[in-house]
């Protein structure tokens, strides 16, 4: 599944569609480009869970909780340089099923993500000609994995059919 964004508040919406269909146990494995959205994204699926708290990259402390009806734990694995520190970070016990747990530089953690996850990589669409005068247009695609996602991979789709259709 593909979307291409040309603002914030388009991948922000981005995020909103898949915060619709989260539930508790949940990974979001985020990819992508330095500065291409992620944590943009997560706003969009933190607003949508009812988290008030101001969303904010965890780079320099590697994870923020969020509280809400459904707990949203965002990790940043950019800065972890060994598997082991994700260990020491309590990696396991966030998985234990009662938070959605988005994790930005997933592919850092690649061998300790569960098989039930949902993919999403956000690169930035310019290029030459009248794409290099929107500097914030993005690709996004997202990739369900596992029985979990791939059972609501059509809604999902229908989702972001419907956001692409919006003016």
């Amino acid at each position: 599944m593909r979307v291409v964004t040309s603002s914030a508040k388009r991948t922000e919406a981005v995020g909103a569609a898949v915060g619709e269909l989260v539930k508790p146990g949940d990974v979001i494995a985020l990819t992508g480009d330095l500065g291409a959205g992620k944590t943009t994204l997560i706003r969009g699926l933190a607003r949508t869970l009812a988290v008030t708290t101001p969303v904010t990259s965890p780079t320099f402390t590697l994870v923020h909780e969020y509280e809400g009806p459904v707990p949203l734990i965002h990790i940043d694995a950019y800065r972890l340089t060994r598997l082991q520190e994700v260990h020491d970070l309590g990696f396991d016990d966030y998985l234990d099923g009662r938070a959605v747990v988005v994790i930005e530089w997933a592919d850092l953690l690649e061998p300790l993500l569960p098989t039930d996850r949902l993919e999403v990589r956000l690169q930035f669409a310019g290029g030459a000609g009248e794409d290099a005068a929107r500097p914030d247009r993005r690709t996004i695609e997202l990739t369900p994995r596992g029985r979990r996602w791939k059972a609501r991979a059509k809604r999902l789709q229908a989702a972001l059919t419907e956001l692409s259709s919006r003016p």
